[in-house]
């Protein structure tokens, strides 16, 4: 490894080892792992077609896939002799591996699900694609100025990224608007205006190098690069318009939609992929089949969430249109290879777009959901309407095309049949399935915690990693104290790694013995970082006034992104910075609570953080949250859950035991009758001192000395619109959390607990999901060389 690296670095970046910086020693490492890889991902490929086996595509708008090079070396086995390699070079192989940027290709547990599910599709060695946008720059990299959220472009791309392949032969023709003409029976769509989406190829090699999956992403390019005529008239905008409009569509992910060209850019690029991946496995499929309905036996095609809903007309579309298929017989085809993911039921998560810009910028899509209606409508009369009030709702749309619609937790699959889909799962009683949503202990186990993992390793060997539930055997080490004493000291070290990590990068020095509190989500009101927040307050204030009190030290930490026009979650980042600015400098709670807000949360801060948590916070209003992985990351490693009976959380408490959770808050059905309730949110402020202290002390100012009136919008909220109940949960957290306080006090007992949690995960392994999906949805096998292979 060691030659190919010095190889790669003369002829590949055409350096030596004297002129070699941080980054061209990453850059050769990386290419020498890509090469390690490439034969059994092209292998994988022939033995997919030479068995003709199915294959699974996953679309997704998000793949949150964090730093590959941690992940292409553990999965290869080839940790050891990568890191012998580099120190040989006399070379620091962990900054070597921490020098890689993020992919900015997501935002949060959608896009990572996505990844750890590419990851278990290849552990398991199911034929697959993941098809999405290669983002130019992502979401945005977040800074904080006195405070507040500021956003700047992500940058990842300024470097070369070492995994991909550029296909340029692999283009597709995307068209928009224009017009639709009919003649003899068949229709025509005849754009005004287009792109092409050019692939970028990244394997995607599962544990032990057994099997490689490809991630596709689409790169809009024009389709005439250069106006030369416009350009020698002197009119240099025109001359490179369409290229600004094939840079405008992959650039940036999440475009602000409080606009109307911001919602046309959105619509543009969801249509933008999803096309370009319809497209690309229909041209595979007739490729390797010559018959266009044989599809469902060769081809189940997956939707993360409603971005990608348009697949379902635009496969239809290009059946007619192009294949000369029957309407009626193309959209059963199309249900038949099409499944849905519903990830929310929050009615603005549920997109809906108005039928002007529909027709406006997909016309013959528009007259194909019609026609979708009218079968609908025709065979269940008064069934939902997918266009209603001059908009077309892309949940009912995704559910009517899918053959299957799945809820990623068990609670939230029955609230989905009771309320977005009710009735439509009465007129489709088995279309609702539940999966459980999962994560890869790839990555976030033995990759993120190489200390956990190592006592792992030397208790049950490594099989563990690829058969999670094998982590049940660690239950009998409850009692051993040994074992119980090396568990902390993992824990410790992780915590002394963080704190380091803090001191470095946010200034503020944290004792490692302190309670681990985190909390890292994207900033939305339903996640409720602002009773986190409130209890914060409350607990400074008790600690003031009680000093010589027995109080356990705390770290509380935050971290996520608010979408740039969601103007009251950028308000709440503002507040836990300005109150984290007060209580740091308070000498009277010194070694006792500190707040830290990391800026720029990403998947390589998560593995930082998890891994030294001792507290997860899992908070959200029951009934709000669909599942959640981050809740089962932080228990997986060692961390205890605080939490509501909402997502996965119900299913993890049952794992786990009650006994190792903290349990707070009102049910999903007590959240109903609560809000029905008149003047409810005052009346829980009314019967909590401790809480009207609280949002006394910011309403007055006390934490924004230099503008006292800029929470005076938040706490009237919370007086008087406090939909997601922060006011009506606060005092059992605060209690809840002071029951913690207690447990943690007894080290011996937190760790016993903290392993139980470990040892209790198994079963959340994104493997087990895949294999749900594979059976109960997609029909689909691993072809047998790789399954003999993995046995």
């Amino acid at each position: 490894m060691k030659n190919d690296i010095l190889k790669r670095l003369r002829y590949s970046l055409g350096k030596d080892s004297q002129t070699a910086s941080l980054q061209d020693w990453r850059m050769a490492l990386s290419l020498v792992l890509r090469d390690r890889l490439v034969d059994v991902w092209i292998d994988s490929a022939h033995t997919t077609e030479t068995n003709s086996s199915k294959r699974v595509y996953y679309l997704s708008m998000e793949f949150l896939i964090g730093r590959l090079i941690e992940d292409m070396i553990s999965n290869l086995g080839l940790e050891s002799a990568a890191r012998d390699a580099m120190e040989a070079l006399g070379q620091h192989y962990d900054a070597i591996v921490h020098d890689e940027p993020d992919a900015a290709l997501g935002n949060g547990g959608l896009g990572r699900l996505a990844a750890c599910f590419m990851d278990s599709l290849a552990t398991l060695g199911i034929p697959a694609f993941g098809y999405g946008i290669r983002y130019e720059h992502g979401l945005f990299e977040q800074s904080f100025v006195e405070g507040e959220q500021v956003e700047q472009p992500e940058t990842w791309l300024s470097q070369r990224h070492a995994w991909e392949f550029e296909r340029p032969e692999v283009q597709h023709s995307i068209g928009f608007g224009g017009h639709v003409s009919h003649s003899d029976g068949r229709a025509t769509w005849h754009p005004d205006s287009g792109v092409a989406a050019t692939a970028f190829d990244t394997p995607v090699v599962g544990w032990k190098g057994e099997w490689g999956n490809t991630l596709r992403l689409w790169s809009a390019k024009p389709v005439t690069p250069f106006d030369l005529d416009s350009f020698n008239r002197g009119d240099y905008l025109a001359a490179s318009r369409s290229e600004a409009l094939a840079r405008t569509i992959s650039r940036v992910l999440y475009p602000d939609d409080t606009t109307e060209s911001g919602k046309e850019l959105r619509l543009k690029q969801e249509y933008f992929f999803t096309a370009a991946s319809i497209m690309d496995l229909l041209r595979r499929h007739m490729d390797d089949h010559d018959d266009i309905r044989t599809l469902p036996d060769h081809v189940a095609i997956q939707l993360n969430d409603t971005h990608p809903a348009i697949a379902g007309p635009e496969l239809v579309r290009l059946l007619v249109d192009e294949h000369g298929l029957p309407m009626p017989e193309a959209i059963a085809l199309a249900r038949r290879c099409l499944a849905y993911t519903n990830h929310t039921l929050l009615p603005e998560a549920l997109e809906r777009w108005s039928e002007g810009l529909f027709a406006r910028v997909l016309p013959r899509h528009l007259e194909i959901i019609r026609i979708i209606e009218e079968a609908q409508q025709a065979e269940f009369p008064g069934s939902p309407r997918i266009l209603e009030h001059g908009e077309i709702r892309m949940g009912e749309l995704a559910f009517v095309m899918a053959h299957k619609v799945n809820g990623v937790s068990a609670l939230h699959t029955e609230l989905v049949k009771e309320t977005v889909f009710a009735d439509l799962h009465r007129i489709h009683p088995t279309r609702i399935v539940n999966q459980t949503n999962g994560i890869t202990p790839r990555r976030w186990l033995h990759g993120c915690n190489p200390a956990l993992r190592s006592l792992i390793n030397n208790q049950l060997g490594e099989a563990w990693v690829s058969d999670l539930e094998q982590l049940a055997a660690l239950k009998a080490m409850r009692a051993d104290s040994e074992f119980i004493a090396a568990f902390q000291q993992a824990k410790r070290s992780n915590k002394m790694a963080l704190s380091n990590w803090i001191g470095e990068t946010c200034g503020v020095a944290l004792d490692p013995d302190a309670m681990f509190d985190v909390q890292i989500k994207r900033i939305h009101e339903y996640k409720r970082q602002l009773m986190n927040l409130l209890e914060t307050v409350a607990l400074w204030n008790e600690m003031r006034d009680d000093p010589d009190g027995d109080w356990t030290p705390r770290v509380k930490i935050f971290g996520g992104k608010a979408a740039p026009g969601y103007v009251l979650a950028k308000q709440i980042i503002h507040l836990i910075n300005d109150v984290a600015r007060v209580v740091n400098a308070d000498p009277a709670t010194k070694g006792r609570l500190k707040i830290v807000f990391p800026p720029n949360y990403n998947v390589t801060m998560a593995e930082r953080l998890i891994p030294a948590a001792d507290l997860s916070e899992q908070i959200s209003t029951a009934g709000k949250e669909a599942s959640g992985t981050g809740n089962m990351k932080f228990a997986l490693n060692g961390a205890l859950t605080i939490g509501t009976l909402d997502g996965a959380n119900v299913e993890i408490r049952d794992h786990v035991g009650s006994e190792n959770f903290f349990l707070f808050g009102l049910t999903a059905s007590e959240v109903v009758d609560r809000r029905i309730q008149h003047g409810f949110s005052r009346n829980a402020i009314e019967a909590s001192p401790r809480l009207q202290r609280v949002l006394g002390q910011i309403f007055e100012g006390l934490f924004s000395p230099e503008d006292p009136y800029r929470y005076h919008g938040l706490i009237g909220m919370l007086y008087d619109h406090d939909h997601f109940l922060v006011t009506c949960d606060f005092d059992s957290y605060y209690d809840t959390q002071r029951r913690a306080d207690v447990v943690f006090q007894n080290p011996r007992n937190w760790a016993s607990m903290a392993l139980m949690n470990t040892a209790s995960m198994g079963w959340f392994s994104s493997d087990r999901t895949i294999r749900g999906y594979a059976r109960d949805i997609w029909q689909a096998d691993a072809p047998s060389s790789a399954l003999e292979r993995s046995a």
